[in-house]
């Protein structure tokens, strides 16, 4: 930077600038809206410099600055599901596990495994969902038996013959060498549809698979739903619950005024009249904060502990 640089506002904002980059650099935990304001800031006194001196390297940085501005404001959005400076939600941000590009990944699986699973049992979507997740990038996965009976209880065994007997799942032994199998020793199981030479369903790299994969898991082995022993569909409807959610953990977008209750019945292998009395176990497993299903639609808002799981829209 000149040392005469005009006019001296510039100078001035520059150097406190560079100082604030330093600054940033030295923290220990990164502060998005901080970053973005900065990036913002440089995009700004870039220009202003650029106008001043006729240089266009400098007008190429501070293109580049704008883009690092909105790309960290991306960034914030996903993580939070608010916009920068907006205070209409009170409270501490939500550190969400998915970014809302994942959540709509997560919804896309979703929707595939309700098109595809051999049954309609919710045992078995059940299990089509977690496994599908697990061999999701190349067709396979380790699995161990600890994590089938978590999932599936004392219904393990009878879905996972069922999805060999329907050619959906293949296992290298038996299905009882899969349920003896150990963490240090797990089954690599292959689901034939998801293999690279198919056509693909869904597409997740490694760093998305592994979110919602583990997005799942928590959803599926949340601890209040395990103390309650619900079954199988009424975590899938916690899991759809939790797929559609707004930034305040209320399902649907605004506009929609709720979920459509026949979706939700459908994923969760219900009937429309049988969703109400699932929402109700799920408010007793502090899941939900609230269910109506009044007039078609399933409205609710999930409770303050599960907002992290929540999948933005």
């Amino acid at each position: 930077m000149p040392h005469d640089l005009e006019p001296e506002a510039l100078r001035a904002e520059l150097i406190e600038l560079g100082d604030a980059f330093r600054a940033y650099q030295q923290r220990t935990e990164p502060d998005l809206a901080l970053l973005a304001e900065l990036h913002e800031r440089k995009a700004g006194a870039f220009r202003l410099w650029a106008d001043v001196s006729g240089d266009d390297s400098l007008r190429h940085e501070a293109h580049r600055a704008q883009t690092a501005a909105r790309t960290t404001r991306e960034m914030y959005v996903n993580r939070t599901g608010l916009l920068i400076g907006d205070t209409t939600v009170a409270g501490p941000v939500v550190q969400r596990l998915l970014t809302r590009q994942q959540a709509a990944q997560a919804r896309t699986v979703l929707a595939h495994v309700q098109t595809h699973a051999p049954h309609p049992l919710p045992e078995v979507r059940l299990a089509v969902l977690m496994l599908s997740l697990r061999a999701a990038k190349a067709g396979t996965g380790n699995i161990t038996g600890q994590e089938l009976t978590a999932w599936l209880q004392d219904d393990a065994e009878r879905v996972l013959r069922q999805l060999v007997d329907a050619d959906w799942l293949c296992l290298p032994g038996t299905v009882a060498d899969a349920l003896a199998s150990r963490p240090e020793s797990p089954t690599t199981i292959t689901v034939p549809d998801l293999l690279p030479e198919r056509p693909r369903p869904f597409t997740l790299g490694k760093t998305s698979r592994a979110r919602i994969s583990g997005w799942a898991q928590k959803v599926v082995g949340d601890r209040k739903i395990r103390k309650k022993k619900l079954g199988a569909a009424s975590r899938l409807l916690a899991l759809y619950t939790a797929a559609h959610t707004r930034p305040d953990g209320h399902l649907a977008r605004a506009e929609d005024d709720g979920l459509p209750l026949e979706d939700a019945a459908a994923f969760s292998t219900l009937a429309p009249d049988e969703v109400h009395p699932h929402a109700e176990l799920l408010i007793a497993a502090d899941w939900l904060a609230e269910a109506d299903t009044t007039g078609g639609k399933l409205r609710g808002q999930l409770t303050e502990r599960v907002l992290p799981l929540g999948g933005l829209l």
